[in-house]
């Protein structure tokens, strides 16, 4: 997610390909959205030639996810970083199968705020969530949820989109709830007044050190909570 977009590809080119996607018989937002991220491609091409096979936790997410390294963050070895800059949820759930063959036992999950700068239905996003937590936990995985993160206050339309952030992450809580799926609100320590924190950010999107510390310390008491971790 190096933009709020992906790459910055403007939003009538999205619109542009949703139509072509539509002509053709594709869902819009579909394949022919995620893949037109560069980042895509050359980051499932990694997954292929590395030689980790097995992860106790996989973080699965976008540039997020993907800006600090999990391992040396909380002191392990055994956990994979599965985030690409740019993606959506659907690019989520096309490469679950480069989460499912770690093997993991536990993968935290973010994403959400791509497809919410791409302005896309919280109900469609959330129905996307739901699938990528079913195909886990079909698989023995538990899911933990983590909050979407909100922007903060300077960052383009951050009122209007932090308001569908909010929405979305309603759903998945209530979600979880039910389900007895571990939900982790990080907005609750990265956020003030529903907006990210300015210390915890270096551009009011993507976390700097200070964020990922606080981050890093919920997850370890996420995992303290389970005993095989």
């Amino acid at each position: 997610m190096s933009s709020y977009l992906f790459s910055k590809i403007p939003l009538i080119a999205l619109f542009v390909m949703s139509c072509i996607c539509a002509m053709h018989g594709e869902a819009p937002g579909d394949t022919a959205v995620y893949k037109k991220n560069p980042n895509y491609e050359h980051e499932i091409n990694l997954y292929k030639i590395y030689k980790k096979k097995s992860a106790n936790i996989v973080m699965l997410g976008n540039s997020i996810t993907h800006g600090v390294n999990w391992n040396e963050l909380l002191g392990r070895d055994d956990i994979v970083e599965r985030g690409i800059p740019s993606d959506i949820l659907e690019g989520f759930l096309s490469r679950m199968d480069y989460v499912l063959s770690l093997k993991p036992k536990m993968c935290f999950i973010m994403g959400g705020i791509n497809d919410i700068y791409n302005w896309r239905p919280v109900d469609q996003l959330f129905k996307t969530y739901i699938s990528i937590i079913e195909i886990l936990k079909k698989n023995n995985v538990r899911p933990v949820v983590q909050s979407t993160l909100y922007v903060a206050k300077k960052y383009p339309s951050s009122a209007d989109r932090n308001s569908q952030v909010e929405k979305l992450n309603a759903l998945l809580k209530d979600y979880c709830k039910k389900n007895n799926i571990e939900f982790l609100d990080l907005n609750e320590k990265l956020s003030v007044n529903k907006y990210l924190r300015d210390e915890v950010t270096f551009d009011a999107l993507h976390l700097n050190a200070n964020g990922y510390k606080i981050w890093g310390q919920e997850i370890e008491k996420v995992l303290l909570k389970y005993p095989a971790f």
